[in-house]
C-alpha cells in the first residue's frame, strides 16, 4: 500500500513538473531530464510509464482538466432543456481553459507535437477527442430528440462549427477569446439548425 502511494506522489509530481515545465520553458526546450529533475524523479521511471515527453505532458493534461483519473468517460455535457444557454457555458468554460496561462503553453505544444508524431496523435484521440467529440454529440442528438434542432441537421458538421472557430483563433492567436465572442458563435450556429 506504502509503495502504491509513493507510486502515485511520483506520478503526480511528474505531471505537474511536464506542465510546469512546458509553461515555462516551451516544449522544444522541454526534455525527460528536466520533468525528472523537477519532478525529484529518475529519468528511468519516466521512460517506464511514458514513451516519450509528449505522452507525459498529454496525461499530464488529462489528469489537470479531468482529475487523476485522467478519464472522462463519466462527464456528460450540461442538459437543462435550453440548448443555447447549455453551449454557451459549455464554450465560455473552454475558453477559460483556453485562455488558462497554466494549460496554454502546454495545449499548443502537444498540438504542434500531435501533429509530428502519429502515435501521440493516436493516443491524443483514443483519450480525448474522439470521447470528447462523443460528449458533443450525445448532447445534440438530445437536443434533436427535444425538437430543439432540426433532424437533418449534420451533427459532426454542428460540432466543428461550434469549437472549430475556438481552436482556431486559439491556436493561430487571430483575435481575442472572449464569452461575447464563444456567445456569438453559438447563436449564429444555433440560427442555421434550429428547428422552425
Amino acid at each position: 500500500m506504502a509503495e502504491r502511494r509513493r507510486s502515485e506522489a511520483t506520478r503526480q509530481a511528474i505531471l505537474d513538473a511536464a506542465l510546469e515545465l512546458a509553461g515555462e520553458v516551451g516544449y522544444a526546450k522541454l526534455s525527460v531530464e528536466g520533468i525528472a529533475a523537477r519532478a525529484g524523479a529518475g529519468k528511468q521511471t519516466i521512460y517506464r510509464w511514458w514513451p516519450s515527453k509528449g505522452a507525459v505532458l498529454l496525461d499530464a493534461l488529462l489528469a489537470y482538466t479531468t482529475g487523476p483519473s485522467g478519464r472522462i468517460d463519466d462527464v456528460e455535457l450540461p442538459d437543462t432543456g435550453d440548448l443555447s444557454a447549455d453551449l454557451k457555458a459549455v464554450l465560455r468554460a473552454t475558453v477559460e481553459e483556453l485562455n488558462d496561462p497554466r494549460l496554454s503553453a502546454p495545449m499548443r505544444a502537444l498540438s504542434t507535437e500531435i501533429l509530428a508524431d502519429p502515435v501521440l496523435a493516436a493516443d491524443y484521440a483514443d483519450r480525448l477527442e474522439t470521447p470528447v467529440r462523443e460528449l458533443k454529440l450525445r448532447r445534440l442528438r438530445r437536443a434533436v430528440d427535444a425538437g430543439e434542432v432540426s433532424a437533418d441537421a449534420d451533427l459532426d458538421v454542428v460540432v466543428d462549427l461550434l469549437w472549430g472557430p475556438l481552436r482556431t483563433r486559439w491556436l493561430y492567436r487571430e483575435g481575442p477569446l472572449t464569452k461575447r465572442y464563444t456567445d456569438r458563435v453559438v447563436d449564429t450556429v444555433l440560427n442555421g439548425i434550429r428547428r422552425w
